[in-house]
């Protein structure tokens, strides 16, 4: 076990506990905007689908329902723009930060191969590339790579934690860079329903992959779009030559989506509504917390998607940190994300309406 845990790093969450402490010392308690998870309702229609496939005494099956398939190829079509999307096109997952940490070794990639993920980045695509035993490479602009032994590329539109969205011209120019070198595209677009000042584009849409799923697969979460972060919910579309083999290695290793949780995601991609009531919810509390951040002398770079700012004092991270901690207020320094973001904090849009009013209150010059 020390042989596997040995090449990961420091578990970065542990180095917030103190500032936590400190913030939770407030005398109005903590407002808690350092980790992006969902606070709201599970949608009822979702809930009760769940309840109704309760009753499932049998072993549901790694690449789901038919009724699942069906809902993902359309919910891809319906919202991503893509065309001729089957069943064979799609992968449920257990989540997709489960997908991320295993998927270099799901692939066979190991010492030799390359995984590359942006600069500033979710940590857990290096742990994947660790876990894997295969070499990692930041990048600002991946075509500027070396494609030597580099096997797996993640993109991230809209980023996490930056909220940058990547454009439809530079999707497409990484695509077609990724394709002339053999390198496999995995896009993580799990925040792609939540874009402000752009509209994400998917790499599964025909203006970016010329109308070919070659090389190419997307990942998306129902974590964030429906509050079904504790159901672990996602999904892949894309390639079938890369997923017809994930779907044989998965079944071996039983990586099963729940039977009941299949169902309340049939229910989830087939309403639009929800989302467009939880998009409100996430656009009011980002305006109060935006204008409070400026007022008290941030300033925020990119964030024009996602469910984050990212905000910076032009100082140490962790001195931004222990600032807002002896107001109450618990944020993720940016050093989490990678070298590039040690004086940038990520700021969360993940609490009630009331908790986010008393942030902005105690950000009042």
């Amino acid at each position: 076990m020390s042989a596997v845990s040995d090449r990961l790093p420091t578990f970065p969450w542990d180095k917030l506990e103190p500032y936590k402490k400190t913030a939770a010392a407030h005398p109005d308690g903590i407002v808690d905007l350092s980790v992006g998870t969902p606070v709201d309702p599970v949608p009822e229609l979702i809930q009760k689908a769940l309840i109704a496939a309760a009753d499932s005494p049998g072993y549901p099956t790694v690449w789901g329902t038919p009724e699942l398939r069906d809902a993902i190829t359309r919910w891809v079509e319906h919202r991503l723009g893509a065309r001729g999307v089957t069943h064979r096109h799609v992968l449920p997952v257990v989540g997709s930060k489960e997908l991320v940490a295993w998927l270099p070794t799901q692939l066979g990639l190991g010492p030799g191969d390359k995984v590359a993920f942006p600069r500033l980045a979710y940590p857990t695509y290096e742990v994947g590339a660790r876990l894997a035993r295969a070499e990692h490479v930041a990048y600002d602009d991946p075509t500027e790579l070396d494609p030597a032994g580099l096997k797996l590329l993640w993109l991230n539109s809209p980023s996490n934690p930056t909220g940058r969205v990547l454009s439809r011209e530079e999707l497409t120019r990484i695509v077609a860079w990724a394709r002339e070198h053999g390198v496999l595209v995995l896009s993580d677009e799990c925040y792609i329903e939540l874009g402000w000042e752009a509209d994400p584009v998917s790499v599964l849409h025909p203006d970016v992959n010329g109308g070919s799923y070659d090389g190419i697969v997307a990942v998306h979460s129902l974590s964030k779009r429906s509050n079904l972060a504790g159901y672990r919910a996602a999904f892949l579309a894309g390639d079938p030559a890369v997923l017809g083999p994930l779907l044989q290695i998965r079944k071996h290793g039983g990586m099963m989506t729940s039977a009941p949780t299949q169902a309340a995601v049939v229910a989830a991609l087939g309403d639009d509504e929800h989302v467009r009531v939880q998009r409100e919810r996430y656009a009011a509390r980002r305006a109060v917390l935006r204008e409070a951040l400026l007022a008290h002398g941030f300033r925020i770079e990119h964030s024009e998607a996602s469910l984050y700012l990212w905000a910076t004092r032009d100082e140490s991270c962790w001195d931004t940190v222990a600032h807002l901690a002896d107001r109450g207020i618990l944020v993720a320094p940016g050093d989490f994300y990678g070298p590039a973001g040690d004086t940038f904090v990520r700021v969360a849009l993940t609490a009630t309406d009331d908790r986010i009013r008393t942030a902005a209150h105690r950000l009042t010059p």
